[in-house]
């Protein structure tokens, strides 16, 4: 494990790389952003991660995705992604499971209990009920926004949730937020990408579960990437910081 972390070490210093191991993180949904996010974490050296996620990989997975190849299509996405996060750092506590993020049933992912809370999630009252529930907790929180219809990867930024502009998914949440009276108890950061282009092409099913997205969008593996790499270094950023 020396070897492992060496190059990351030399960069932040014995005291934060143990604050780095020590750190527990949550990640829900493990698909185009979380999984780029969750090889990003477990690299730098996060010890424990738990990834939250019902899909199973599909073909139309394949042009952006970590855990979907070939040889994984059908498969679910948390089993996979914490196989390869394993071959990684053996020794890295990776906790999974295969279901679905919703109001119902938060209390049951002890959502106190973590250092770090990742949203990567798509669908929309999925994705508004954790903003509320992890911004109540003492936990760290950040979120992505949407992550399609984006060509340029230089121009995906980070904000506050309030100051996400040109983003629709984000003015769909905050307009979902403010019409329930219900708004986050606390600020957090969010990455996003002004970009929003057109499908040119046809949309076809291939049996993917979508879980409450309005729509099925055009995507690209850098921009999806960046996305995810970005996510998981705010978490080690704000590691960094801490740790003084």
């Amino acid at each position: 494990m020396n070897e492992l972390y060496q190059r990351t070490q030399l960069l932040v210093g014995p005291e934060r790389m143990q604050r780095i191991r020590d750190a527990r993180v949550i990640l829900f949904g493990v698909g185009g952003v979380g999984g780029w996010c969750a090889e990003a974490l477990v690299r730098s050296g996060i010890g424990h991660l738990t990834l939250v996620d019902a899909d199973v990989v599909c073909p139309s997975n394949l042009n952006r995705q970590l855990p979907a190849t070939t040889a994984t299509l059908g498969r679910p996405k948390v089993d996979v992604l914490r196989e390869r996060l394993l071959e990684i750092n053996p020794e890295a506590d990776i906790t999974v499971r295969q279901e679905r993020y919703s109001d119902d049933n938060y209390l049951s992912f002890n959502l106190e209990g973590y250092d770090y809370i990742l949203d990567a999630i798509d669908a929309l009252s999925d994705k508004a009920s954790l903003i509320l529930r992890a911004c109540a907790t003492p936990a760290t929180f950040f979120s992505s926004m949407g992550a399609a219809l984006k060509t340029d990867p230089t121009k995906v930024r980070v904000a506050e949730f309030f100051e996400v502009r040109g983003c629709p998914l984000g003015a769909a949440l905050r307009k979902k937020l403010r019409r329930a009276g219900t708004l986050p108890a606390k600020p957090f950061l969010c990455v996003y990408d002004e970009e929003v282009l057109p499908n040119l092409g046809e949309s076809s099913s291939d049996g993917s579960m979508t879980y409450g997205k309005a729509s099925v969008n055009g995507t690209l593996a850098p921009v999806v990437g960046i996305f995810g790499f970005t996510l998981a270094g705010l978490v080690l950023q704000d590691l960094y910081e801490k740790t003084i």
